[in-house]
């Protein structure tokens, strides 16, 4: 037992720092970009386009902020304004489908996902719903009724102040990686070595199976759905290392999780905001099962019309 977590705790700080040399840098910057024109720009220049997807003008800032940052940036800003419930589900499934683009996309790179292809896919799902709920799903024009007072942030000014602030935010991101990661992959080695995860792996194949993915991803999907890409990312890597997943079967995980990463945390912190939660559930887990089979099914055509030729 000893040998076992002295294993996951090297294998745990190991990736704890391959992915923290992409968090720490990613998180400094974006957090220094707060205070400087960086982010006032693109609030200005996707202002225009809110109409054409039933938002006022001022929905471009939760939009900017959670596109950039991460899901309570979003919702911080949103109840800063006044919104219908419909304006705020159309934000909060937006959000849900393409937030913190930035670490969450370059860290896919350390799985060997491309990370414009991450990023495509989120905005295109966020735009796509967003495009559909506001032309085809009724709602009352009523204002969203927030269950939580709106919070003040700490005003940070001063270029010393300022960088001391992106610092800590960026080592707090680090530590919070570490803090998750770290037993995660204890946990993982016991799952290995104990044989826990054949039996895992086991009850998952049906749905694997469905997603067309082989059964030996689904500690790759475990990890995606239950902490996130950020997070998750760690484990994943090790996972495809470890359980010798394809690139076929890592491609169709990592899709499936794009649209649907820790669907049950980011879907739960909405409540406050006074929305129907169950089918912003719902919408992210149908999309991602329904992309994830398209892709698969003609990944498979592709390879077998390949293997004729």
């Amino acid at each position: 037992m000893k040998t076992i977590l002295t294993r996951g705790l090297n294998k745990g700080l190991r990736v704890t720092w391959t992915l923290s040399k992409v968090i720490f840098p990613i998180t400094l910057i974006i957090t220094l970009l707060q205070y400087t024109p960086v982010l006032p720009f693109f609030i200005d220049v996707i202002e225009p386009l809110m109409s054409g997807i039933g938002l006022p003008g001022e929905a471009s800032v939760p939009l900017v902020l959670g596109f950039s940052l991460n899901l309570y940036a979003g919702i911080a800003a949103i109840i800063s304004f006044e919104f219908t419930v419909k304006q705020v589900f159309i934000l909060a499934v937006m959000l849900s489908f393409a937030h913190n683009l930035f670490v969450e996309s370059t860290v896919a790179v350390k799985v060997g996902v491309r990370w414009y292809i991450v990023i495509l896919i989120r905005l295109s799902l966020a735009l796509i719903s967003a495009l559909t709920i506001h032309h085809f799903v009724p709602f009352e024009q009523t204002l969203a009724q927030y269950s939580f007072e709106e919070v003040q942030e700490e005003t940070v000014s001063g270029v010393v102040n300022v960088m001391i602030h992106a610092f800590t935010t960026a080592f707090d991101s680090v530590w919070g990686l570490a803090m998750i990661v770290v037993p995660l992959m204890i946990a993982m080695q016991l799952f290995r070595d104990l044989g826990w995860l054949d039996v895992l792996t086991e009850w998952l194949s049906p749905f694997t199976r469905l997603l067309g993915i082989k059964s030996n991803a689904a500690m790759t999907l475990v990890a995606g759905l239950t902490i996130g890409l950020a997070f998750g990312a760690g484990v994943m890597v090790e996972a495809i290392k470890d359980d010798h997943v394809e690139k076929k079967d890592m491609y169709l995980s990592f899709i499936f999780l794009v649209s649907c990463h820790a669907v049950v945390e980011d879907t739960l912190i909405f409540i406050p905001l006074g929305i129907p939660i169950l089918p912003l559930f719902f919408i992210r887990l149908l999309t991602a099962v329904t992309l994830t089979r398209i892709v698969s099914i003609i990944w498979t055509r592709f390879e077998t019309n390949k293997q004729n030729i």
